[in-house]
C-alpha cells in the first residue's frame, strides 16, 4: 500500500512541541491549504482545509524555533489515525499528517520570529529521517507513537546546528 501525502500551505497555530520519555522531540500545528475550482455553474470557488500536522526528532525542534502561525511551508508525510479515550470515557480519532520531510518556503522577512533568524536559505528543507527512522505502522493515542520502539536515533544529515537554551523549552 501506497500512503503520502503532500500539503502547501500557512500554519494555523505556532508550534506545540513536547519531549516523550525516551527524549526524543514532538511538535504539533496545523496547516491551511486551499484548491480553487469551478462550480457546475461555472462560479469559481474556493475551499479551505485544515490538517493536523505531527513532526518527531530534529525536525520538531528546528519547526519550533524557525515557524510560526501564517509562515508558509511545504510538508510531505503520512496520514495517519490518532485515537484516544477522553475524559468523559468516549473513544476520540482523528486524522493527522505525520511529517516526514520539511520545507520553508517564502522570504527570510515573512519568517523572522522572535530574534532568531530564518535559514539563509529561505527554501530550506529538513527531513525527519535525517535524524529518525520514520515509524512503520500508525499510533493508537497521540502520545504512544512518541514511545515507539521503531524509532531509532541516527547520526543526522545535513540539518543545521541550532542551540536550544533550556530556558526557550516551554515547559
Amino acid at each position: 500500500m501506497y500512503n503520502k501525502v503532500i500539503l502547501a500551505g500557512n500554519l494555523t497555530r505556532d508550534i506545540e512541541i513536547h519531549y516523550s520519555q525516551g527524549g526524543i522531540a514532538i511538535g504539533k500545528t496545523g496547516i491551511a491549504t486551499n484548491r480553487k475550482y469551478k462550480s457546475q455553474t461555472g462560479e469559481q470557488k474556493e475551499e479551505v482545509m485544515f490538517i493536523d500536522l505531527v513532526f518527531f526528532g530534529r525536525t520538531a525542534e528546528i519547526a519550533n524555533q524557525y515557524l510560526r502561525k501564517g509562515s508558509k511551508v511545504l510538508v510531505d508525510g503520512k496520514l495517519t489515525l490518532e485515537q484516544w479515550t477522553a475524559q468523559d470515557g468516549s473513544k476520540k480519532s482523528k486524522h493527522s499528517v505525520t511529517v516526514e520531510n520539511l520545507q520553508m518556503i517564502g522570504s527570510k522577512e515573512e519568517n523572522r520570529v522572535g530574534g532568531s533568524d530564518y535559514p539563509q536559505n529561505a527554501n530550506t528543507s529538513f527531513s525527519s529521517q535525517d535524524s529518525y527512522k520514520a515509524p512503520t505502522s500508525g499510533y493508537n493515542s497521540p502520545t504512544s507513537s512518541a514511545t515507539n520502539p521503531d524509532y531509532v536515533k541516527e547520526k543526522p544529515v545535513n540539518i543545521p546546528v541550532i542551540d536550544i537554551d533550556e530556558d526557550e523549552i516551554p515547559f
